[in-house]
């Protein structure tokens, strides 16, 4: 079994910071491409950012210059710093992640969303 859990959502005041984690654990063989979504109220979920296992990022455009994704292949774990965050950014953040276990084929795994608010 497999799980992506993440961490680091909260309120956060215009122009502030917040850095996202989502971790994978369980019988795991290879992560490959590891993704951050978001979804506003009464918006489709987005892509944001994704990163390959060797470390190539891409961004959303709306995000480009000021969020960062990482990745540490040991830990199984990917981060989405987040800087100069506006009201727009606001959004339920879900971490995907391409995943072959140990018995499985390559399946996508979601986490349970964190919640980012950014308001004064």
């Amino acid at each position: 079994q497999v799980q992506l859990v993440e961490s680091g959502g909260g309120l956060v005041q215009p122009g502030g910071s917040l850095r996202l984690s989502c971790a994978a654990s369980g019988s795991i063989w290879t992560v490959y491409t590891m993704r951050w979504y978001r979804q506003a109220p009464e918006k489709q979920r987005e892509l944001v950012a994704s990163i390959t296992s060797g470390g190539y990022a891409d961004y959303q455009d709306s995000v480009k210059g000021r969020f960062a994704i990482s990745r540490n292949n040991a830990k199984r774990t990917v981060y989405l710093q987040m800087n100069s965050l506006k009201p727009e950014d606001t959004a339920v953040y879900y971490c995907n992640a391409e995943i072959r276990g140990l018995v499985t084929s390559t399946v996508d795994y979601w986490g349970q969303g964190t919640q980012v608010t950014v308001s004064s």
